[in-house]
């Protein structure tokens, strides 16, 4: 007749000496005990032949989601579900020795470990869809993070909720109503998580920022690029790469400046003054024109004001003896119309925006001629390298048209004082 291996350990302990209800008590825990052992071969045997096939498998299809599934493991935390359904299946048995109270509490061990298995496979799953969805062109301008991390909270929230009441032998509706008296505590732990939640909602449904955005908020010393949309905070790599950490709920309650636009419209604005010295303020004389009409860009101009300018001094009998009689050219006037002209013809200043070359207010320290123009360039180092080319050029050009560029105190005024001093 068959013997089984707990009646083997019964007879062994006995014949040690020990008493009846002892030896079968043991007895009873062995075969609970291969069942364990059973159970962790069979979750080995699975990972290594199951998730082994679906790898091959996984390798030669075309998609890449059940790629993702197995990198982030969502298989194996199945696998885990094995040795909990077979001790499950066999406590009846092999626990039938021990008493009720216990029983119970074993199968209510064994639920729980389920449970956590299942709120790992949908941890996993959560995972693998946050990184499936990154891949797609959609993730540039909708951020799931924030809603990924609801969707977990939400689920370990109710995962825990019916692990408490199970295990309490209360309903879920019971624990519920007990965490309503503590709703207050909850709502102040979970501040940051709601307003998080809020502001990512408004954040997707008004576009307002996507990962990869330059945005600027001087408030946090945030200047960079986006890196990461969470539920309660948004990460900002800034241009010295440091990375600066902003409450999601931030970018809806205050200001912030996205430069998206910029960069989609291909475009980006130069906006810059250079001071000129009104001392050097002057009208062109006919030497002056006649060198001015030498310059290729210009000629054209020249031509044209000076014939606009002539008829009208003509039809209005100007006496031109005098200077402040009638309309002249000034040296500032052809400077600006130089600079307009080779803006215009520069290859990296945007011919479909706006472009203005515009005095300001005259100030202490000169007259500000303003260059209000948008470049080609919105990366940017090549931006700074052509705002800086032109200025170069512009700096260098100033005293063609026999003016001069302010500064404190003024070279020409240094010069004009020393043969003084002598």
């Amino acid at each position: 007749m068959f013997t089984s291996l707990a009646e083997i350990i019964e007879q062994w302990l006995t014949h040690l000496g020990f008493q009846e209800s002892f030896a079968k008590m043991t007895a009873g825990l062995s075969d609970f005990i291969i069942v364990l052992i059973i159970g962790c071969l069979l979750y080995y045997a699975a990972k290594f032949f199951i998730v082994r096939i679906l790898r091959r498998v996984a390798k030669r299809t075309k998609s890449q989601w059940d790629d993702i599934l197995l990198e982030k493991k969502v298989f194996n935390r199945m696998a885990f579900l094995l040795p909990g359904i077979l001790v499950y299946q066999s406590i009846p048995s092999t626990l039938d020795e021990f008493a009720p109270e216990f029983i119970k509490l074993a199968i209510k061990l064994t639920d729980i470990y389920i449970v956590i298995i299942f709120l790992m496979v949908i941890n996993s799953f959560f995972n693998a869809l946050y990184a499936i969805y990154q891949d797609t062109e959609y993730a540039k301008f909708h951020p799931i993070k924030g809603f990924i991390q609801v969707g977990k909270m939400i689920v370990f929230t109710i995962g825990t909720l019916l692990i408490l009441s199970y295990f309490f032998n209360q309903s879920p509706l019971v624990m519920l109503t007990g965490l309503g008296a503590f709703s207050a505590v909850l709502l102040l732990i979970f501040k940051d998580p709601i307003l998080g939640f809020v502001g990512g909602i408004q954040l997707s449904a008004n576009d307002m920022v996507r990962q990869g955005d330059w945005i600027n908020m001087q408030k946090y010393g945030a200047d960079g690029t986006v890196l990461e949309i969470s539920l309660t905070t948004v990460k900002v790599q800034n241009w010295d790469n440091t990375v600066t950490t902003l409450p999601t709920y931030s970018l809806v309650s205050e200001s912030f400046q996205n430069f998206r636009g910029m960069k989609e419209s291909g475009a980006r604005r130069m906006k810059r003054s250079i001071n000129i010295d009104m001392a050097s303020v002057k009208f062109c004389t006919p030497d002056m024109l006649a060198k001015f009409r030498k310059i290729k860009i210009l000629k054209d101009y020249i031509d044209a004001k000076q014939a606009e300018l002539e008829q009208y001094n003509a039809e209005n009998r100007i006496d031109d003896s005098i200077l402040v009689n009638g309309r002249r050219q000034t040296n500032i006037g052809v400077f600006r119309a130089y600079l307009e002209a080779y803006l215009k013809s520069h290859p990296h200043v945007h011919k479909e925006f706006d472009l203005l070359v515009r005095q300001l207010q005259p100030t202490a320290t000169g007259i500000p001629i303003e260059i209000y123009a948008f470049t080609t360039e919105t990366q940017w180092s090549s931006y700074e390298n052509v705002q800086s080319d032109i200025f170069d050029h512009i700096l260098a050009i100033v005293p063609e048209f026999e003016l001069f560029v302010f500064q404190s105190p003024s070279g020409n005024d240094m010069r004009q004082g020393i043969p003084a001093l002598g």
